[in-house]
């Protein structure tokens, strides 16, 4: 067996360098010690255990949550010539005792296993005969109350580690968690002095957006003509959602298909092959849909509705761009979205059971805090990236040039005396208007006179009618959202989006202080700057300079994928595809230097796509 780390990493996933943070666990693991790693989607926190359980003697066991995750990595491993498996509900019992069986016998030495099966009799039996060199906890997060996707059952790792008759080093992984839930995981997990590790949560190849279009299902329908061909998440809040936009599509003649847990297991997976296996571009899905799934190639991320925290919104968002190449994630927010949170928050609260009164209360008062955060996102005026890398406590670039606002171009202002008007004229209507209606207040003039509601209110007899006046209406519009995400006003409850002063807003023109915000360019040279930098790329532009030779190598790769019954991207990644077609291999230590390219992928695939390289390189010549 292989036992230096670079050699696995070289032979098996075709990697010649190891990527931030992923060295130093891999280390920590092989020196016998407990890691803690915090990176995110797409940095490679698999190959940080994968790569240790090669070079051990013994099995690596991998507690993970979803089926779904469990089948697409175990598929990943076995194309890379790992002896790999897992145990879930998804086996029959016949499956079940035969993969015990094998287990028991060292047919693998990596199996996944879900949290719920650990304690129990027939696998317990079988783990504890096992020479178990390592356990990998992934998706940590699960084991905290305070994480986005807190699963009970995680909490029994705990019991299972110490009921091995020697418990091997321990490592847990996850992509997102706030300083709350890191500690739940160190504690909960019983990590013993963990090497830890955070690689950052920045993502530089992704965009962020937020839009607040007046019609969410044309904004949507714009964005996929824009991705046309690409594949596409799109999340909804809930099925009833996720049933209407999909059966659109579906008419429109876009090839999507629906994800949700009110639907059969049958057609689930039916559903998310057709996405995996490239059938399928559009998935439309509840947040049911995506934990775990290593899908490299999917462009664009949408969610139709605002999520209700920053956690769920940024893993569901970084399933985008999993190879590194540019992606977006579009939020398309609404005041309803707030609402229907906030009565999804409750609902949670109260369902459940397993959790004590006490505990519920608090558990009911984090999740609203969240929304908070998570409402503030879509009203920030300055840069999203800064936002979310704020949240997640890192320091951050005040513009990353790479998001909806950074992009508008423009200017830091001081708009103290503005923000003042502001929120003394939102405190003298006292039974509090939307957000149209203020600005219309504040602007005067022809915008308060096309108001319905300040005419029929007589608003236009308050002090701070026409305050504005030098403001056009979407200015005023971005500086109520400013302060809504500097947390000085909010959006009410109730049958309509109202605006009504905050705690700290009432504060602030009681004591005084200092807002500034950027102000975007005007709307003549925003176009121009829009048309320039905001335009999106022809997925050819962005690849290589041989798009034809691509999509002859994507061609043979959907032809090959389809023969050995996996998806595209478990053959070979599209950044592998691209950087073959710009490095032109033509033997196969030349096809062995692409990244993610090993030794069992050159084996089972390497002829065939040396032989259309070949064919190109005659055809053109390789400096072509």
């Amino acid at each position: 067996m292989v036992q230096d780390k670079w050699q696995v990493l070289r032979e098996y996933f075709g990697y010649s360098s190891f990527r931030s943070g992923q060295e130093e666990l891999v280390d920590g693991l092989l020196a016998g010690r407990d890691v803690f790693g915090l990176m995110p989607t797409g940095a490679g926190k698999s190959l940080c255990y994968q790569v240790p359980a090669l070079v051990l003697d013994g099995v690596t066991l991998v507690v993970s949550p979803l089926i779904s995750l469990m089948k697409d990595q175990v598929s990943a491993l076995i194309q890379s010539g790992v002896k790999a498996a897992y145990l879930n509900s998804s086996l029959t019992p016949g499956q079940f005792r035969l993969a015990l069986e094998r287990a028991s016998q060292g047919w693998y030495k990596i199996i996944y296993v879900a949290p719920e099966r650990l304690l129990t009799e027939s696998f317990f039996r079988v783990a504890e005969r096992l020479p178990i060199s390592l356990v990998a906890v992934d998706e940590a997060h699960c084991v905290s109350q305070w994480g986005q996707d807190f699963r009970p059952s995680y909490l029994k790792i705990r019991e299972f580690l110490n009921s091995l008759p020697q418990r091997p080093p321990v490592g847990a992984f996850t992509a997102t968690a706030t300083a709350q839930v890191r500690r739940d995981i160190v504690e909960l997990l019983d990590l013993r002095e963990p090497v830890s590790v955070c690689t950052g949560f920045d993502r530089p190849n992704l965009r962020f957006e937020v839009k607040k279009p007046a019609d969410k299902y044309a904004a949507l329908v714009s964005l996929l003509q824009e991705e046309k061909g690409q594949s596409v998440i799109v999340y909804c809040l809930t099925r009833r959602t996720v049933e209407e936009v999909c059966e659109r599509l579906c008419r429109e003649g876009f090839p999507a298909v629906r994800y949700h847990a009110g639907l059969t297991d049958e057609e689930r997976r039916e559903n998310q092959d057709a996405f995996l296996y490239d059938k399928a571009s559009v998935m439309v899905a509840t947040n049911a849909f995506g934990m775990g799934i290593d899908k490299s190639n999917v462009s664009m991320v949408v969610h139709y509705n605002m999520p209700k925290n920053m956690e769920g919104y940024y893993q569901e968002a970084g399933r985008a761009g999993r190879d590194g190449s540019p992606a977006r994630c579009v939020l398309l927010y609404s005041g309803q979205d707030v609402v229907t949170n906030r009565l999804l928050i409750e609902r949670s609260s109260g369902e459940n059971e397993e959790l004590e009164e006490e505990q519920r209360e608090r558990v009911r008062k984090q999740e609203e805090e969240r929304l908070k955060k998570m409402t503030f996102y879509c009203f920030a005026s300055d840069c999203l990236r800064a936002y979310i890398l704020h949240y997640f406590g890192e320091q951050a670039p005040r513009r990353c040039e790479n998001c909806s606002t950074c992009l508008q171009g423009g200017g830091e202002r001081d708009v103290t005396k503005e923000a003042e008007l502001l929120l003394s004229c939102v405190r003298a209507c006292g039974r509090g208007y939307g957000k149209k209606t203020v600005a219309a207040l504040l602007a005067g003039g022809a915008a308060a006179a096309a108001n319905d509601t300040v005419r029929r209110r007589s608003l236009d007899q308050l002090p701070q009618y026409g305050a504005l006046s030098g403001f056009s209406v979407k200015e005023i519009l971005s500086l109520i959202d400013h302060a809504i995400g500097r947390g000085l006003m909010e959006i009410t409850e109730g049958d309509y989006p109202l605006l009504a002063l905050t705690q700290d807003g009432e504060s602030f023109l009681q004591e005084g202080g200092q807002i500034s915000m950027w102000m975007p360019e005007k709307e003549e040279e925003k176009r121009t700057l829009e048309k320039r930098k905001f335009s999106v790329k022809s997925r050819e532009e962005e690849m290589t300079e041989r798009p034809e030779l691509y999509e002859k190598l994507r061609v043979l790769r959907a032809r090959l994928a389809a023969r050995a019954g996996v998806p595209a991207y478990v053959v070979f990644t599209d950044r592998a595809l691209r950087e073959m077609a710009g490095l032109l291999p033509l033997d196969e230590q030349e096809l062995l230097a692409v990244n993610g390219v090993g030794r069992a992928r050159l084996e089972r695939y390497g002829g065939e796509f040396l032989r259309v390289l070949n064919e190109y390189a005659q055809e053109h010549g390789k400096n072509s």
